[in-house]
């Protein structure tokens, strides 16, 4: 077994701080920046920041489907930690000032990888994956926020 890492990281054409509160809104910018492999979402306690418990389903693949209870913290710096009950999963949301009023946010998700054959696969293909389902929300993050 081993830890699998997947990222992406973007510029948001919003400040910092507008940034990092609508990641830490889970009751209404977090439901309309997710992209479709994300469903039966839901706000189960708090909904801003870190005490929120939110669930979801994320379906990576049409086989691979996980059904996940996140608990967010806050970590250094101001970064948003979703730590799933349900696995080892962690994702780290980070948002830095750029240039002119934009942002780069990057989110970084690890996890402990199934060891053998499996393990060697999970660890080449579901980063990607990953990486390209956060990179659309993130595109849909910037989108909510050019459009306010």
């Amino acid at each position: 077994m081993g830890q699998v890492v997947a990222t992406a990281e973007q510029l948001v054409h919003a400040p910092a701080d507008v940034v990092r509160a609508a990641l830490a809104d889970y009751e209404v910018t977090r439901p309309k920046v997710l992209p479709e492999q994300y469903s039966q979402y839901r706000v189960d306690a708090g909904g801003q920041g870190a005490g929120t418990k939110v669930h979801w389903r994320l379906q990576a693949t049409s086989k691979r489907v996980r059904e996940q209870d996140v608990v967010v913290t806050t970590g250094p710096d101001g970064a948003l930690v979703e730590s799933d009950a349900n696995s080892s999963m962690v994702t780290t949301w980070t948002v830095h000032p750029a240039d002119a009023g934009s942002s780069t946010v990057r989110g970084r998700t690890t996890w402990t990888g199934a060891s053998g054959i499996g393990g060697f696969f999970e660890r080449t293909f579901a980063p990607k994956g990953l990486a390209r389902i956060q990179g659309a929300m993130l595109t849909r993050l910037d989108q909510e926020l050019s459009a306010r």
